[in-house]
C-alpha cells in the first residue's frame, strides 16, 4: 500500500467520523503537521505513529510480507 493510499484512508475515515485534523492529532498524540503530511501523502510515518492514528479511528494496521519466489539454476 502506498503512502498516498494510507493517507487517503486516514482522511476518509477521519471525515466519516467528523473529526478535525487538529482534534485527531491531539487524540493520537502526534503533531498536527505530521498528520497533515500523512493525509497528503507527503510523509513516511513510522508504524508507531500509524498505530496511534488508526487506534483513534478504529482502523487496523496490517503488515504483510510478500514471499519472493526464486528460480534454481540446474
Amino acid at each position: 500500500m502506498l503512502i498516498q493510499e494510507i493517507g487517503n484512508s486516514i482522511k476518509l475515515r477521519r471525515k466519516a467520523l467528523k473529526i478535525t485534523q487538529p482534534n485527531l492529532a491531539q487524540l493520537a498524540k502526534v503533531a498536527t503537521n505530521t498528520l497533515y503530511k500523512i493525509e497528503r501523502g507527503q510523509a513516511n510515518p513510522t508504524i508507531d505513529i500509524l498505530e496511534k492514528i488508526t487506534d483513534v479511528l478504529g482502523l487496523e494496521v496490517k503488515l504483510e510480507v510478500k514471499k519472493v519466489l526464486t528460480k534454481t539454476v540446474s
